[in-house]
């Protein structure tokens, strides 16, 4: 009887020390550990991607370039072709992203061999059923539109987008303007193609799970919900920053964006707003999917805090129409198709106006031939009006590619 007992009570104290060690494993820190030790001994997995592929809880995600190597590089005869999935089966979930030192173009470029002058891409094995163009407004930020680049092209290439990549330079030193340059980037990338969607993209912010698809919704789309630097969540409902997503016929309902902010803050808000005005909602990923890390960095030299952004917030509703897509005006500096992207300096004026001031000299541009300045814009192109032939980009200067 008391060896019965005894037997008892060495099982109740062993299924008690195994709780204790269950709850100390569930805690974050030693999951870590112990996952760290599991992928120690765990053969690599057969289809090339790591554990850390498979996402759990507490597991870091994966490569974004892995399985990518599968992908033929013979394109199969146009006649032949069958659309893609409706859902790619190279998407797989949370990416690891990490920023290591010593990266260079030369290598995103050679880690990306299906991409083709100016930052295009189309699967090599299917008919994309979805066009995109991602915008990146830009200045003296060659540091982040490397690592961007890094992610963004697999990113992309794993959902079996057909895409290109635009970033719009601003030329000169006044103060930054970055939601006119988005109004240059979607012009100019809808006169070269008849792009479905466009994704309106902060040069600093890193996509984490490639299931946020860069597709259109019925609604515009905000797809970075969920940063890091807000603690992966919303910030507040009418957030529309980071990574915004619009169709052509989105932006000409909401007459794009704001010409008049100049400097940081305030112009996302104005684009929140003007969704809400031309009657439509703001579409949102889940933050599990929706999340976006950032390349850490002070604020720009010529992008101060705009002072008159409250002021002018509160008039939205009476200048949305009066100021946006219809007035935008600038001049194209340059073109270049480079290996990775197609970058596209302009020259947008200063508060005053386009002529106020004279534009800055144009530097050396390396290889890459300058356009002469464009006549300023403000047409629409034809093809966001009606879905025929985009208009032709011959009119422009090509220079040669270069890194």
């Amino acid at each position: 009887m008391v060896s019965i007992q005894s037997k008892w009570r060495y099982l109740f104290m062993f299924l008690g020390i195994q709780l204790v060690v269950m709850a100390l494993l569930s805690r974050e820190g030693y999951q870590k550990r112990v996952t760290y030790f599991i992928r120690i001994f765990r053969k690599p997995d057969a289809s090339g991607f790591s554990g850390r592929n498979h996402s759990a809880a507490g597991i870091n995600g994966g490569d974004v370039y892995a399985n990518l190597s599968h992908l033929s590089k013979a394109h199969i005869h146009a006649d032949e072709m069958p659309y893609c999935p409706k859902k790619s089966p190279f998407v797989r979930g949370p990416i690891h992203v990490s920023f290591p030192s010593g990266l260079t173009l030369a290598q995103v470029q050679k880690k990306n061999p299906l991409v083709v002058r100016g930052g295009r891409y189309r699967p090599p094995d299917c008919e994309a059923r979805h066009r995109t163009a991602i915008i990146i407004p830009h200045r003296h930020r060659e540091h982040h539109l490397k690592f961007l680049l890094y992610y963004l092209h697999p990113f992309l290439q794993r959902q079996q987008l057909s895409y290109g990549i635009y970033v719009i330079h601003q030329a000169g030193n006044y103060t930054f303007n970055r939601a006119k340059l988005m109004n240059v980037g979607f012009r100019e990338a809808m006169r070269e193609e008849d792009w479905d969607c466009l994704f309106f993209h902060d040069v600093d912010l890193i996509p984490e799970d490639d299931r946020n698809t860069y597709v259109c919704d019925a609604n515009p789309k905000h797809a970075a919900i969920a940063m890091d630097k807000f603690g992966y969540k919303l910030p507040y409902k009418m957030y529309f920053g980071g990574v915004s997503a619009l169709s052509p016929l989105h932006y000409l309902k909401m007459n794009g964006f704001p010409n008049n902010y100049w400097g940081w803050g305030g112009e996302d808000d104005d684009i929140g707003i003007r969704v809400s005005l031309a009657g439509m909602y703001i579409s949102r990923p889940s933050l599990k999917v929706g999340r976006y890390k950032m390349i850490k960095h002070k604020l720009d030299k010529g992008n101060d805090v705009n002072p008159k952004r409250f002021n002018m917030l509160a008039k939205t509703r009476q200048t949305w129409k009066l100021d946006g897509m219809n007035t935008a005006e600038y001049e194209i500096i340059s073109r270049q198709y480079l290996p990775l992207y197609t970058n596209i300096t302009v020259f947008i004026g200063t508060e005053a106006g386009l002529h106020a001031a004279p534009p800055p000299p144009l530097k050396p541009a390396g290889k890459a031939e300058a356009e002469p300045a464009a006549k300023p814009v403000a047409e629409v192109p034809a093809n966001i009006q009606a879905k025929g032939p985009a208009e032709p980009a011959a009119k422009l200067k090509e220079g040669p590619s270069e890194e």
